[in-house]
């Protein structure tokens, strides 16, 4: 309690030492809370469990919670009294600290030089950028302690004090601005006149360091060395296009600070001049090594270009030259296709060749020194492009007439292989088993040699045509050619007698078959006509007329007269095919003749016989006929003698009759006449 009433002042350190101190008591008395609460804990725990002291308990907790409020209130005010003064205090001590730091910055300033070179102002504005930002700290640091002084309940001697510092303080950081400010501004300038010329210097030794290269004369022996050369001077130029702006507002800073009177601006002004020289100077030697490099590279180009086209006719050239045309039709086909596009490729190059040479007409015109050079370059390029042309064309027609050789050898190979087909037709030997068959065989071998005939005849004229073509425009083969034309037309021509010679056959062999079955054809006619011939004479009616057996005779004999033509033709088809065939045939042949005519010249007597018993019957027919009526005219004239006289036994007149048939001959017995 003692600790927190003591109120003496001392001076700042130990007032520091005090507050310390006082800090300590705090923590202990916060610490020491803890057992007044256990205390309170203990007598609330005895009084009940002893009723009888709890009046003297709770007095005594009473004065114990008084005395422990006493205390920290005491502890309170001290701590704020100690505070307040140890505060004021260090308000104080800060505000003499700033004045010594003040006073220390303006003594540095009193002292002006404006530096011998960049670096040395470079480091001084550093310095004073360092200056400039303390001050700046310095016034932030003056802010926060009026704040504080304004808010603190000092006491007016404290007050006082502190506020004599801080006056002091703020006039001193008044007056330091204007100092800053001044300084600033010479080593302002000195630094721009250093650094112009500084950089006079390295823009000087910029240019200078790539004048050689533009100077140079070099130009390379080949178009990659040109062009490695032509890749460097155009990365000098765009160095130098992207270093004019710097460089141009170097000499324009530099321009601005010559007209100073100042050693410094004298060296400014001469490096001027001399940068302005250089600058010039490169600028000019880079056009003119890009101008040289140009032509140079034009040149060193059109020796690329001509050394390519000549490389490129090379390779053609022995393409062209290979002796392969194709071991087929379809290989040398495709030869032709790929050497067709070799042409085109070729027709299409002369444009190249033609970039060529407007590239040897540029050079000429530009009166290069290699000009006689170049132009025989040209004259060579032109004759072999000319020369790969010609040999093109004659690979090509080479490879056409093999193309086409190959394909007449095939289609008079199908040709001639047809024609065989043909004659293994035409050559058969099948000349039918009967009339019917030779006829179908003749009908189909008929057709057969339309079709082949119009077939051949199309195909063979196309074949001697195109050899005829191929002939007339020059092809290698013509020889060749000629045999295959003379040896496809001698096979159709044996083709063509071999197909009449089978025609010949079928025809003869149809009449052959013809005559018999002709011949079989009349016999089975006469046969039936030797069957007809029984009911001619002995006819179905009892009793038949004379005409009507005579009619039908004649009818009969009617339809002979029919046959008769045929047997004729018969004689005359035998005849005729006796000529034709001998041996078997021609017995045959003789035989069925025979055959027919016996069974005709028979059925011819057959037919006198019947003519002759018609004839005999008729006159029986006749004659019975009379003898009818003669009976009837007697029964009529008896029937009238009847009617005048009595009647007589008519057996007279029966017998009579009787007499007269029975000394009749029968109709049977009459011969044929």
């Amino acid at each position: 309690m003692l600790m927190a009433r003591d109120s003496t002042r001392e001076d700042g350190h130990k007032l520091h030492k005090r507050w310390l101190r006082h800090q300590a008591f705090m923590a202990e008395l916060a610490q020491n809370k803890e057992w007044l609460e256990k205390i309170e804990r203990e007598g609330q725990q005895l009084m009940q469990e002893k009723p009888e002291l709890a009046a003297s308990v709770r007095k005594k907790l009473g004065e114990i919670r008084q005395c422990w409020a006493e205390l920290e209130s005491t502890t309170q005010a001290k701590a704020r009294q100690l505070f307040e003064a140890s505060k004021a205090d260090q308000l104080v001590q800060s505000f003499a600290e700033l004045d010594k730091k003040l006073l220390h910055m303006e003594s540095q300033l009193q002292d002006v030089d404006p530096g011998g070179d960049l670096a040395t102002v470079n480091s001084q504005l550093k310095k004073l950028q360092s200056m400039e930002s303390q001050v700046e700290e310095w016034y932030r640091e003056v802010g926060e302690l009026q704040a504080q002084t304004a808010a603190l309940p000092l006491e007016p001697a404290s007050k006082e004090l502190v506020g004599e510092r801080q006056n002091a303080v703020g006039e001193r950081l008044v007056r330091l601005l204007e100092p800053l400010q001044e300084r600033r501004r010479l080593l302002l300038a000195s630094k721009e006149l250093h650094q112009v010329a500084h950089d006079v210097e390295d823009e000087l030794a910029w240019v200078q360091e790539r004048l050689p290269l533009a100077m140079q004369t070099e130009r390379g022996s080949g178009l990659q060395a040109v062009q490695q050369y032509i890749k460097k001077n155009q990365g000098l130029r765009r160095e130098i296009q992207a270093h004019g702006t710097r460089l141009e507002e170097v000499l324009e800073r530099a321009g601005a600070l010559a007209s100073l009177r100042s050693p410094e601006a004298e060296a400014v002004r001469r490096g001027q001049e001399q940068l302005q020289s250089s600058w010039a100077g490169l600028r000019e030697a880079a056009e003119r090594r890009q101008q040289v490099l140009d032509a140079a590279f034009q040149v060193e180009q059109y020796y690329f270009d001509v050394a390519e086209v000549e490389a490129w006719l090379g390779e053609q050239e022995l393409l062209m030259m290979s002796e392969d045309k194709g071991k087929d039709e379809q290989s040398t086909l495709q030869l032709l296709k790929k050497h067709l596009q070799l042409e085109q490729g070729v027709e299409n190059y002369e444009e190249s060749i033609a970039q060529l040479s407007r590239q040897c007409r540029a050079l000429l015109e530009m009166g290069h020194p290699d000009s006689e050079q170049i132009s025989r370059r040209q004259s060579q390029v032109d004759r072999l492009y000319v020369a790969l042309k010609e040999l093109g064309e004659e690979r090509r027609v080479g490879l056409e007439q093999q193309y086409w050789l190959y394909q007449l050898s095939r289609q008079v190979d199908e040709l001639e292989h047809w024609i065989a087909e043909k004659e293994v037709v035409a050559g058969s030997p099948e000349l039918g088993q009967d009339f019917e068959h030779v006829t179908v065989l003749q009908e189909k071998f008929s057709e057969f040699a339309s079709e082949t005939g119009t077939a051949g005849r199309e195909r063979l004229a196309a074949v001697n045509q195109m050899v005829d073509e191929l002939i007339e425009g020059g092809h290698m083969a013509a020889a060749t050619m000629a045999e295959w034309k003379d040896g496809l037309n001698e096979a159709w021509a044996e083709l063509l007698e071999l197909m009449g010679t089978r025609a010949q056959l079928l025809a003869a062999s149809r009449e052959l078959h013809k005559f018999f079955s002709d011949a079989r054809e009349l016999q089975g006619q006469i046969e039936e006509k030797r069957r007809r011939l029984p009911r001619l004479t002995t006819p179905p009616e009892p009793r038949p007329s004379a005409g009507s057996m005579q009619r039908t005779l004649r009818a009969f004999e009617h339809d002979l007269q029919l046959l008769v033509s045929q047997v004729r033709q018969l004689q005359e088809g035998a005849a005729q095919l006796r000529t034709v065939y001998a041996g078997e045939y021609a017995e045959a042949i003789a035989s069925r003749e025979q055959e027919v005519l016996l069974g005709w010249k028979e059925l011819l007597a057959a037919c006198e016989d019947a003519r002759l018993h018609v004839s005999s019957t008729a006159d029986a027919l006749r004659f019975h006929s009379q003898a009818r009526d003669l009976l009837s005219w007697m029964d009529g004239i008896a029937g009238q003698i009847g009617a005048a006289d009595k009647p007589r036994c008519p057996s007279s007149h029966l017998g009579l009759l009787t007499c007269l048939w029975a000394a009749t001959p029968s109709p049977s017995a009459v011969p044929f006449p």
